[in-house]
């Protein structure tokens, strides 16, 4: 056996080993070369544009510091631009569907919400900043467009030291694209496929002045199509620009805009029923559809950063932030719900509703890191104050279907979409909030010996909420001096392979009472990791096997009524108690990079338990398994224009119990597990024109995207497939 295959059997097999026995493999394979693919650092400003590559060398979701990914003691999985082009991933939703450790759970055509190890993920970041996101009162941001951003990284387990508050589950940070080139550069790309599916993209970069010292990027793209439910259709627009300006040898300026426009028609609003009357199961055909013709949910999102870096000659580096946003939704909505008759389709009733929602979000930031020299070594330190906030608005719009009232379902077997739409009143308010979030944290990486690294942080948060709405009375969450600690240690063992074990924690504050009428304390994320990783290739190959446990503490529990007014005017009303929450533990293995010369691939397999302080399940629609295959090869010698690839997403079984549920049913509804199989092929024409062809669901699985309490299933997409033409200058 060479070098080079027993190199790629140590990387696939070394991490199930002893740490001794890979410690003596990665020494015996040191000398192991392959061909060499540029991997650019990932600091302030990188890229994984041009490196062909499924990793990257560094990432700064989890800490602050410019640190390579196996020395950072927490599970991470980046999602680069040539693993996007691969797959041809389109929305932030087709990323979380692929990638380790997360799953989607699809409410609707239009909503759905992402979680990882058992918990809700709370919110999106761009660019390191987290955008709070609000699932409930969802505004477009689950089909975010990927053409904006250079990659996506996804940091799993508790976050809170860069994102405040939250669940501890993970964080997804989507990463923009930059205006790096001094020369005319860019690419265009058109492409076509199942339900009318058109797109088209533009991507150009230019230099504005001799020099290159000023540089702009401008990104357009256009969607539209129909979609595997019936009566849906949808258009979207996104057009982001970026302007950078190096104003010394050490000193850059950067800005950008990004507007996205989804215009959906004939979205979902809930489900499908699950059960007959008569307790057998429904089993539609995937294109069923309870929305009405006249629906629709149709978002803006307008974005603007600038941000200021300095490097000093110490090498310590300064970096100033700044972003606003302002995401808006306009719906028109048909709610259906029931238990229908098998034979008759009767006994669906129905409820329509329109909302406006406007959310208002700027982001002040102010980091400092670098290194220093302390008991004559070298260790790295990072700084930095945060300043958030966020304005939340929603307005409601009455439904009049007129004299008779709103009208009847019908047979809901035969139905087609065909029901009036009412005369909606003006707009009247809603709901409102207000979240402002201040915090300053620090932390260091302590370099205890050569091998041996230490890394200790802290965020101290100062948070609150104000809101009241139509039917919730005013309310104010207010917690100051929250403190995040941050701990983890890293051994390298050789030069291939590192032991990590890392503690962090997240709080999440909650509108809930005690019994005296005081705020219940912010639930507590406490999450431990530990784990082996590997760098392999000159950092071409990156894995990790992480084991994990999550604990919540303080989870607001029911405890009964009380009438904190006595013989006044209010209503008794429920009292909480702190509990211990849930506990998710777990085991994880990921591998993303080049195998061999030609050949990527991503590995991710992700298997936990949760279960709440008594020991019962919770979250059980969330599936306990995940795996997420991708790879692709470049064919050699007289082949090698052409690239083929393929992968398989498994996930386990998953269940819920129904509460209304027919009663001669066990009232469960179940996901069995279920593979989907996805395929690509490309062919490069020359050194400038390529053409793809992506097929996903191969096999045609029949698999739900949601299914939830009170009998609601949705469907996720069959079979389909896509066909792209790109020209690169």
């Amino acid at each position: 056996m060479d070098k080079h295959k027993l190199e790629r059997w140590a990387v696939l097999m070394g991490l199930a080993a002893p740490l001794a026995a890979q410690a003596q493999v990665a020494t015996e394979l040191a000398t192991a070369v392959l061909p060499q693919i540029e991997i650019r650092g990932q600091g302030l400003g990188s890229t994984t544009e041009g490196t062909g590559s499924y990793t990257t060398g560094k990432a700064r979701t989890a800490l602050p510091l410019n640190m390579a990914l196996r020395d950072t003691p927490q599970s991470i999985s980046v999602v680069t631009q040539q693993r996007i082009e691969d797959q041809n991933l389109v929305t932030v939703t087709d990323v979380v569907n692929n990638v380790t450790g997360v799953s989607v759970n699809q409410y609707e055509t239009n909503r759905a919400g992402f979680t990882a190890r058992g918990f809700d993920i709370d919110n999106l970041q761009i660019d390191g900043v987290p955008t709070t996101w609000d699932q409930p009162w969802s505004s477009g941001e689950v089909l975010g467009s990927l053409a904006t951003y250079d990659r996506v990284e996804v940091v799993r387990g508790a976050t809170g030291l860069m994102t405040g508050a939250g669940n501890p589950s993970a964080a997804i940070n989507l990463v923009r694209k930059r205006a790096s080139s001094k020369e005319l550069t860019g690419s265009a790309e058109v492409g076509v496929g199942s339900w009318s599916e058109r797109r088209a993209m533009a991507d150009v970069s230019t230099p504005l002045n001799q020099a290159g010292s000023v540089r702009a990027r401008v990104v357009g793209e256009y969607q539209a199509g129909d979609n595997w439910a019936r009566l849906m259709s949808k258009k979207s627009h996104t057009l982001y620009g970026t302007v950078e300006a190096d104003l010394g040898a050490k000193t850059l300026l950067s800005a950008g805009y990004s507007r996205q426009k989804n215009d959906p028609k004939g979205p979902m609003w809930g489900g499908l029923p699950y059960w007959y009357t008569d307790g057998s199961k429904t089993n539609w055909d995937v294109s069923k559809t309870s929305a009405a013709s006249w629906t629709r949910w149709g978002s803006e999102y307008d974005n603007f950063f600038a941000n200021l870096d300095h490097e000093f000659d110490n090498g310590w580096k300064l970096r100033a932030t700044y972003s606003h946003g302002d995401r808006k939704a306009d719906s028109a909505l048909l709610y259906l719900s029931g238990i229908p008759d098998r034979i008759t389709g009767l006994g669906m009733g129905a409820f329509a509703g329109a909302y406006h929602t406007h959310t208002k979000q700027d982001d002040f930031g102010l980091h400092a890191n670098g290194p220093f020299t302390l008991g004559g070594r070298k260790h790295e330190a990072a700084f930095g104050y945060i300043h958030s906030k966020q304005q939340f608005n929603t307005d409601s719009y009455d439904a009049d279907f007129g004299p008779g009232g709103t009208p009847a379902v019908g047979n809901f077997n035969t139905w087609d979409g065909s029901y009036p739409e009412p005369k909606w009143s003006a707009a009247q308010f809603y709901e409102s909030s207000v979240t402002r979030q201040q915090a300053l944290y620090g932390v260091a990486r302590f370099s205890l010996a050569d091998p041996l690294k230490l890394i200790v942080g802290a965020r101290l948060t100062n948070y609150d909420k104000t809101g009241y709405g139509r039917y919730t009375p005013a309310y104010e969450l207010k917690h100051d001096r929250e403190v995040t600690p941050y701990a983890g240690l890293v051994y390298d063992i050789g030069d291939n392979y590192s032991a990590y074990a890392s503690y962090t924690s997240i709080f999440q504050p909650q509108n809930l009472k005690d019994y005296g009428g005081k705020m219940l304390d912010p639930v507590e994320g406490k999450s431990a990791e530990a784990g082996v990783k590997g760098e392999f290739f000159d950092g071409r190959l990156n894995a990790s096997l992480a084991v994990f446990q999550i604990r919540q503490n303080k989870l607001g529990q029911e405890g009964g009524m009380v009438d904190r007014d006595s013989d006044g005017p209010l209503a008794p009303e429920a009292w909480y108690r702190a509990s211990t929450g849930a506990t998710s533990r777990g085991i994880e293995f990921d591998l993303a990079g080049q195998l061999a010369k030609g050949w990527n691939a991503n590995i991710g397999y992700t298997r936990f338990h949760a279960e709440d302080a008594a020991g019962v399940d919770v979250n059980s629609v969330y599936p306990r398994q995940l795996l997420r295959l991708f790879t692709t090869w470049q064919l050699p010698g007289d082949w090698k224009a052409l690239t083929v690839g393929g992968g398989v997403n498994w996930e386990g079984r998953s269940y819920t119990a129904d509460p209304k549920a027919p009663a001669n049913t066990n009232g469960r509804i179940e996901q069995p597990s279920y593979s989907l199989v996805n395929l690509m092929a490309r062919y490069d024409i020359d050194k400038q024109w390529s053409a793809q062809f992506n097929l996903n669901n191969a096999f045609d699985k029949r698999h739900f995207g949601m299914f939830a309490a009170y009998g609601a299933i949705t469907y996720a997409a069959p079979r389909s497939a896509a066909l792209s033409l790109k020209y690169r200058f």
